[in-house]
């Protein structure tokens, strides 16, 4: 009789996994000792049972310990860390690395791909002509030293058991289990070693777990376990309830990015990146204040590093002079049926529906159209008028369909509010 038969076997009977048995697991993941359908059985027992707090620490320590360690933050004192639960339109990222660095305060990322309805930092920064975001530990290091900022993908090296056990989950209906999806962010956020992490767990229609308790949960369990292996952090319920900013798109969300570190962006998304920027800083010991921040977007020192260390990591610098974003060239309008106010805007599946227009991808081969994007015209709690534009989306051809699904997605009424754009503080 097998390890992995004996820890499934334990498993169905609902006795509590041991960190062995978890390390066991995860190594066999990581080495392909585990056949895909032990992996399965694995991850669908653990998203029925779920695990107790010290397994689920044990599993993200097993899933850290399945790669390398770059401990970037024992050579780069003060290194912040920065992650979203994702959404439609949520561009923080691409303006807070460069606006915390023009202020001293260093920030690393290892970015991730879109899915579903999410868009994906890495896929955005990958519509930037030449700029490449294959980055190793020394190259990391480089950056950091001269521009306080590093952005990549995470290698085959970091946290390798996760890469094959997200492929399994995305298969087997667990992708919402909480503590995997802990050990997933976290394994990545460990291993890459910097001194803090600042969290963004959305809420609302948009986000991964919609509901406030089930959000609060999900904050709460990675923030005591990011702790309990030795990573500082906090989170941040934010409001996913309509897109982040106007646009969503990839070409389209780094221009609003640049706006935005151009002191030109949406309130709603400069308001949130300074937010999150105020959280990380203090969290790394070198608190910012407004007026830093605002002094290094006014005075154009925030866009000055972005385009810094975007020619450093390969961007074409005829392109960061006068960066332009393809458009596709057909425009449709969602407009309101009625006079009233937006009461309602289903997130999701106005994400779904441009993913499916080409702007995103259902599965991890699907090629992503960078040219196709969404605009928001309208904000929850808005007085409409009737034919008032609510949206519009730029696609590569007409489609009638999906303009009527996307006039479902809005919720037109006698009265509306619009929600908090931060709900909590989980520390």
């Amino acid at each position: 009789m097998s390890e992995a038969f004996r820890i499934l076997e334990r498993l169905r009977a609902g006795e509590p996994l041991a960190p062995e048995d978890l390390q066991a697991a995860v190594a066999g993941a990581a080495d392909g000792s585990w056949a895909d359908s032990q992996l399965g059985a694995l991850l669908m027992g653990v998203a029925i049972r779920g695990l107790d707090p010290g397994a689920a620490v044990g599993l993200t320590r097993a899933m850290v310990d399945s790669g390398e360690r770059w401990a970037l933050g024992e050579e780069v004192p003060g290194l912040g860390d920065k992650h979203s639960t994702g959404g439609v339109g949520d561009k923080v990222s691409l303006v807070l690395g460069p606006l915390l660095a023009a202020c001293g305060r260093p920030v690393v990322m290892l970015a991730g791909r879109g899915l579903g309805h999410t868009g994906g930092t890495a896929d955005k920064l990958e519509t930037v002509p030449g700029l490449s975001l294959a980055i190793s530990r020394r190259r990391a290091l480089e950056l950091l030293a001269e521009t306080g900022l590093a952005v990549g993908v995470a290698t085959d090296a970091i946290a390798p058991a996760d890469r094959r056990l997200y492929a399994l989950r995305d298969v087997t209906a667990t992708i919402r289990s909480l503590p995997l999806v802990v050990a997933s962010i976290l394994s990545k956020k460990i291993a890459t070693g910097a001194s803090a992490l600042a969290l963004d767990v959305k809420v609302g229609s948009g986000a991964f777990f919609p509901e406030l308790a089930r959000a609060r949960e999900l904050a709460r369990r990675l923030v005591d376990t990011a702790q309990e292996l030795g990573l500082p952090a906090t989170a941040l319920l934010t409001d996913m309830s309509q897109p982040l900013g106007r646009w969503a798109g990839h070409a389209v969300e780094v221009e609003e990015a640049l706006a935005c570190l151009g002191g030109e962006g949406p309130p709603d998304l400069l308001e949130l990146t300074l937010r999150l920027a105020e959280e990380l800083a203090a969290l790394t010991g070198a608190p910012v204040t407004r007026e830093e921040l605002a002094a290094a977007i006014g005075s154009g020192r925030a866009r000055e590093r972005f385009e810094l260390w975007a020619e450093r990591q390969g961007a074409e610098v005829a392109w960061l002079a006068r960066p332009v974003s393809p458009r596709a060239p057909v425009e449709v309008f969602v407009r309101s049926p009625r006079e009233g106010v937006l009461a309602a805007i289903d997130t999701e599946r106005l994400g779904l529906l441009l993913a499916e227009a080409g702007g995103g991808r259902a599965r991890p081969e699907d090629a992503i159209d960078p040219a196709v994007a969404l605009r928001t015209d309208a904000r929850l709690g808005d007085a409409v008028e009737a034919g008032q534009p609510l949206a519009r989306f730029r696609l590569r051809r007409e489609d009638p369909s999906l303009e009527r699904r996307a006039a479902a997605c809005f919720t037109v009424a006698g009265a509306g509010q619009a929600p908090p754009l931060v709900h909590e503080r989980v520390a």
